[in-house]
């Protein structure tokens, strides 16, 4: 992996586990390797109840680009949550 295009880069361990948090510049192309290490990371945390809005600040990428890649990766995206609607009568 190159530098390019990277301002931050943070190993958090978490579980016996080391996960990358990386903070990429906004614009940022992420391609190739980086990208399925990126969407795989993402997908391991929203599978442990990590929100995509948690996702989205903690890797400085936009909450559509994080729901792409979860996506991308297989994740099973969970509902909104909240009050549902009823249909009128």
């Amino acid at each position: 992996m190159s530098d390019h295009g990277r301002s931050d880069f943070v190993a958090v361990p978490r579980d016996r586990e080391v996960l990358v948090a990386e903070t990429l510049r906004k614009g940022t192309r992420v391609t190739g390797d980086e990208r399925s290490d990126l969407a795989s990371d993402l997908k391991r945390r929203y599978d442990n109840g990590e929100s995509i809005r948690s996702l989205a600040a903690a890797t400085g990428r936009s909450y559509g680009f994080v729901h792409r890649l979860l996506t991308e990766a297989g994740a099973t995206l969970r509902g909104r949550g909240g009050a549902t609607r009823r249909s009128r009568r």
